[in-house]
């Protein structure tokens, strides 16, 4: 989820490197794949969670307590992923460090399939009590530190390596993860809220979906380990320090660009989750609509946005990116003064609302990653990209789906146009401070 924009002004196509005496090439487009795979899988296992949250969580764990109750209770161990992924980037930077990177990949995808296949398997609160929230949550947070332990660096080498006048096309590649695993995850929880009764969906039904994540993510993460360990990868993330570096000397160095770069981003970090997460809450709890019918139009917005991603690409090569950024903060910002009205207008309103809104966030998320990474300079990249995108949704998504319910609950969806209009203030400014230390620099 990483995608640094800055490319080595002298790098080509194709990058050649000799290995055991022979001649072999690391292509722009043979890392994309490792990246574009990598982030897939991350996002299916992201949004089966997600969904799972608002449809599922509060009637399996929180029947005790009204449906607003659970449903807040629910998204507040959602976040708890975030909270955790920071500390296990640090974590397993240092398990790199001590070993290789092959061995954190190995406990990272161990402890994630651990915890993904733990959630598919939790008994419900009525039939162990607290205990399953207790076990729900420690998974949870496992889940955010085995993502944040699954870092490997491909991203910021396919940016190093994007000839110079392509990084906007580069840099949207691993994020076009986020509209796929979207689309997936949705499909499979339509079909099974379809297919089964209620009572049979909410007992084992809603299991299946981790069950494919913990596949898909064991299949995906060996293959990335296949690909980052080879003699040629390895040689060319040595060439270009991609490696990583204590987190108090980064800080000491370039604690500003992290903090900078976090906030660059959070206009389309804040509009993640108020179109895919909250608006499912919200239609359960206050909407005639149909959630299976609602999911179907989510899934639309996520091709959308797919395209919107790609679109992304040739936008920012064309205008730049900060430019590119600026722009659909703007337009977040002023789509934060309607929001809410579509989401009171009924079920065109808030089809309207999703559609507009995935639209947005695949334009402003293709490019978001990574923004200002290069202030890292080549030592720091490794680890400034990963903790910077860590603290970027930890600040603008992972309280999301909390702070809007919770809110809009209690004093009308008026704080849905508040929570987007902050995350494109924070982004407008980041971007003009980041400027003005370019510039006098």
């Amino acid at each position: 989820m990483h995608t640094p924009n800055h490319a080595n002004p002298d790098s080509s196509q194709t990058v050649s490197v000799h290995s055991t005496g022979s001649h072999a090439e690391v292509a722009p487009g043979d890392i994309a794949v490792g990246v574009v795979i990598g982030r897939a899988s991350e996002y299916f296992d992201f949004f089966v969670y997600g969904i799972a949250s608002a449809l599922v969580f509060p009637s399996v764990f929180f029947p005790h307590l009204g449906k607003l109750e659970g449903t807040l209770w629910s998204f507040a161990i959602f976040a708890l992923a975030f909270i955790s992924r920071p500390f296990g980037t640090i974590l397993f930077m240092w398990i790199q460090r001590r070993w290789d990177r092959s061995t954190k990949l190995t406990i990272a995808l161990f402890l994630l399939g651990t915890c993904t296949a733990g959630i598919a398997f939790l008994p419900s609160f009525s039939k162990i009590g607290a205990l399953s929230i207790v076990l729900l949550s420690l998974f949870r947070l496992g889940q955010g530190i085995a993502l944040g332990g699954s870092w490997d660096g491909l991203p910021s080498l396919l940016a190093l390596n994007a000839p110079k006048q392509r990084r906007g096309w580069y840099a949207m590649l691993g994020q076009l993860g986020a509209p796929f695993g979207f689309i997936i995850a949705a499909a499979l929880f339509a079909y099974l809220n379809t297919a089964l009764p209620r009572a049979d969906f909410l007992d084992w039904g809603w299991r299946y979906p981790f069950f494919a994540a913990f596949a898909i993510n064991v299949v995906a993460l060996f293959a990335r380990l296949r690909l980052v360990v080879t003699h040629e990868y390895e040689r060319e993330l040595g060439e270009h320090e991609l490696e990583p570096t204590p987190v108090l000397e980064l800080f000491n160095a370039k604690g500003r660009h992290v903090v900078i770069g976090a906030f660059a981003a959070l206009a389309s970090y804040a509009l993640f989750h108020i179109v895919t997460i909250f608006p499912l809450s919200w239609i359960l709890l206050y909407s005639d609509q149909s959630v299976t019918q609602f999911l179907m139009v989510q899934i639309l917005g996520a091709v959308l946005a797919a395209g919107a991603v790609v679109a992304s690409g040739w936008i920012a090569d064309r205008f730049g990116r900060p430019r590119t950024l600026a722009a659909l903060a703007a337009a977040i910002a002023m789509f934060s003064g309607f929001a809410p009205t579509l989401m009171a207008s009924g079920d065109l309103g808030q089809d309207v609302f999703i559609l507009i809104g995935f639209v947005l966030l695949g334009l402003s998320y293709g490019q978001a990653a990574g923004s200002v990474t290069a202030n890292f300079g080549s030592k720091y990249r490794y680890t400034g990209a990963a903790l910077t995108s860590d603290l970027a949704w930890l600040i603008g998504a992972a309280f999301a789906p909390l702070i809007a319910l919770g809110l809009s609950a209690h004093f009308g969806l008026a704080f849905i146009g508040v929570y987007l209009l902050s995350g494109a203030i924070c982004t407008m400014a980041a971007l003009g401070v980041n400027r003005m230390l370019n510039i006098r620099s």
